[in-house]
């Protein structure tokens, strides 16, 4: 049985990577995907997140618009916001609701021949795979889940308990990936702190990449970390980045404050600001220049004016190229929903306001220092000339025809800058 469909994907990279091998088992069963919009497709697959009550509001909003303008698509939402708020989503173009947990259901099941009754897998880790990605940067999954319930977070209730994919198989994955000629892959999880698979911890893992891809991919391919939990920067962390010849040098924290205090009020006093100061002031002992980003979240309840300095003094000290700051959002729930000290909205934005402002600042000084350097390397958005380099900086081809070879590839460009556009880097080939 034919059919047409759509999805549409919120939130983290494990979305869009658990996306993909749904619409990999779509086309297997003979679904063809439409991108444009002269075509009402049979079905939509909303993949949802929950991390925000926003990105709840945002899924239900979209369900609607999709009942206005497209009538006769059915639609099937999954995701995390229909774990934490599956009574949001009863409307009629809606055929099913599938919980985080069960959401693997969906590569054994027609989409319209679904059960009634999903089943749930909460502490094995879910059959997804892929072998293609609708995207010039593929993610490869290799972890779900998370075990610690910080007290802001609604995942650990969404996802379940941390598991890991075996590392037989992310290697194998990684090899189909760099086979099918992607030169950028994202090593990605929801808590890669969590990953313990055949006696490998995660920097096991990264060493077992570079044993068995190293040699053969050094200047061809590269890889790039999603987002690190803080106290994963330990010194085995920061040997197997310096021996790594793969690695973007690039990291993402998950750090959320910069205040003691607060840390320990999110359940999260497993690191200390200092420590991170300490492990992250090392990296430029083999990493001359490198991105560092991190997720700051704002607005905490309780969080004083000398709390917010904190966080401040924090980012004024740390090597920062960019950060994603977000006002504390409530989810129901967690044990942060309960803490005396619930700030209002408008001091949670000007809370957030403020770390934005020193980010930024910091983020202009990156980008023009990126001005000198002499190489870098592109991974372009296939069939444009725009991109990213090592760096995590958006990049842009100058003076390059549409028909030109290089924007219908997914190899890495040797490019050098020229100058800056509205915070994206112009650059040309080294070999033009």
């Amino acid at each position: 049985m034919s059919f047409t469909f759509q999805i549409i994907t919120y939130g983290c990279k494990v979305n869009q990577y658990e996306s993909q091998s749904v619409r990999e088992y779509w086309q297997s069963l003979g679904g063809k995907e439409v991108l444009g919009k002269d075509e009402i497709p049979d079905l939509v697959l909303l993949a949802s997140c929950a991390v925000t009550a926003q990105g709840v509001a945002d899924a239900r909003q979209m369900v609607r618009k999709i009942g206005r303008d497209m009538p006769a698509a059915k639609v099937i939402v999954t995701g995390c916001a229909v774990s934490a708020e599956p009574q949001d989503f009863g409307f009629d173009n809606v055929i099913a609701c599938i919980s985080q947990t069960a959401k693997w259901n969906l590569l054994h099941y027609h989409p319209f021949e679904l059960p009634r009754n999903f089943a749930e897998k909460n502490t094995e880790y879910p059959d997804f795979r892929i072998t293609d990605f609708a995207r010039s940067r593929p993610v490869l999954k290799i972890q779900d889940g998370c075990s610690h319930f910080c007290s802001y977070c609604i995942i650990p209730y969404t996802r379940g308990k941390a598991r890991s994919r075996s590392v037989k198989e992310s290697l194998a994955e990684l090899r189909r990936l760099l086979d099918a000629g992607f030169r950028e892959i994202m090593i990605s999880g929801i808590n890669l702190r969590q990953f313990g698979s055949e006696g490998m911890n995660f920097w096991g893992f990264m060493q077992a990449v570079e044993k068995e891809f190293g040699a053969e991919w050094k200047g061809r391919a590269r890889l790039r970390l999603s987002s690190l939990e803080p106290a994963q920067l330990n010194d085995e962390g920061l040997e197997t980045l310096a021996q790594s010849s793969l690695l973007c040098p690039h990291l993402h924290l998950s750090l959320q404050s910069g205040s003691p205090a607060v840390l320990q009020r999110m359940g999260r006093e497993h690191y200390s600001p200092d420590y991170m100061a300490e492990q992250i002031g090392k990296i430029k002992s083999f990493w001359k220049t490198f991105a560092f980003g991190a997720d700051i979240l704002m607005g905490f309840p309780g969080e004083t004016d000398r709390e917010v300095q904190e966080t401040l003094d924090m980012v004024e000290a740390l090597p920062f190229t960019y950060a994603h700051v977000f006002p504390f959002s409530v989810r129901r729930g967690t044990k942060a929903e309960f803490l005396p000290g619930q700030l209002d909205k408008q001091t949670k934005q000007e809370h957030a306001r403020k770390v934005r402002a020193k980010v930024e600042e910091k983020k202009k000084k990156f980008l023009h220092a990126m001005l000198e350097q002499k190489n870098m390397q592109l991974s372009l958005d296939l069939g444009t000339d725009q991109g990213w380099n090592e760096y995590y900086v958006a990049c842009r081809l100058a003076d390059v025809p549409e028909a030109s070879e290089i924007l219908h590839s997914h190899e890495l460009i040797s490019v050098r800058p020229l100058g800056l556009e509205d915070d994206v880097l112009l650059a040309e080939p080294v070999n033009k």
